[in-house]
């Protein structure tokens, strides 16, 4: 059957706890591409996008500060407030507009205020999962994630993330705070984080993999895994972005993929990913096209 006539719904296997007690199911939604400009027709379009995929089933919405410098939180709280008891709406902080665009800045002091903020613009009083967008180079990371810490400890925060971290910075972090998801950048063509994969794979921390669909090929060998994809997308009468995401989700039991788009089909077929099956050849076949068997 092909995939886009299967229920789109990412409810297809077990929710992942996140941190332990977060149930999501693990196919979630990216908000960064939703437009967030004075158009009203791209707003009310965003707005669509957004509730449509609540209704799809999704619980594990992705946004940040960043998006917007804040305009991304705001569109959501508009669309989807009061949230659904089951709905995860994750921000991130840590980047900071300036003048020249943004900086990183993860002070003790700016972090605390940077959580007010989102939680304002969100509309609530607690963040079940708030991710560190960047590392702050400045500043020691036991400072930078103690901070986080310590407004867990004050419950604004339920569960402290990190993105775009080494697998060493991951162990350095986890030495002054319980981290419960890690979000990288991850795709097919594109495995530089693996170790930091397997990381969180043993210690049962959720890897939310950004550009989770890789869109062009910059090398021979990714245009040869991405044409694999497309020969599997064919066989199973899928689209090639599904099948990226399908070998995702069956890649590692930890991997929660967020994928983004302004397109109601699209998010559509995006969803329906999760109930795309592969075969154990077609996996072993999309791993070996960037990881070749020895």
């Amino acid at each position: 059957m092909p995939a886009d006539q299967q229920n789109p719904t990412p409810a297809t296997a077990p929710p992942f706890l996140i941190g332990g007690e977060l149930p999501v199911h693990r196919l979630g939604f990216g908000a960064m591409r939703l437009p967030t400009g004075p158009e009203q027709a791209d707003r009310r379009a965003a707005i669509a996008v957004a509730r449509r995929a609540v209704e799809l089933g999704v619980t594990l919405i992705d946004t940040a500060h960043l998006y917007g410098w804040g305009a991304n939180e705001e569109l959501l709280a508009e669309a989807l407030h009061p949230y659904p008891d089951d709905l995860l709406v994750t921000t991130k902080v840590g980047v900071v507009h300036t003048p020249d665009g943004g900086e990183y800045d993860a002070r003790p002091e700016s972090l605390r205020v940077q959580v007010d903020e989102g939680l304002r613009r969100l509309r609530i009083e607690r963040v079940g999962l708030l991710q560190l967008h960047r590392l702050d180079p400045k500043v020691p990371i036991a400072e930078q994630v103690g901070a986080l810490d310590d407004l867990r400890r004050q419950g604004k925060i339920g569960h402290i993330g990190l993105s775009e971290v080494t697998a060493e910075e991951l162990a350095e972090a986890r030495r002054t705070a319980p981290i419960a998801s890690v979000q990288n950048r991850y795709n097919l063509i594109d495995r530089a984080h693996e170790p930091v994969l397997q990381a969180c794979e043993a210690a049962g921390i959720a890897f939310l993999p950004w550009r989770p669909v890789a869109a062009t090929a910059e090398t021979p060998a990714q245009s040869a895994a991405l044409d694999t994809a497309a020969a599997i997308a064919t066989e199973l009468g899928a689209s090639t972005p599904q099948v990226l995401l399908a070998w995702l989700l069956a890649r590692s039991p930890v991997i929660l993929p967020i994928p983004g788009t302004a397109s109601l089909p699209h998010l559509e077929q995006n969803v329906a990913a999760a109930a795309l099956h592969l075969t154990e050849d077609q996996r072993r076949r999309l791993d070996e096209s960037t990881h070749p068997a020895p």
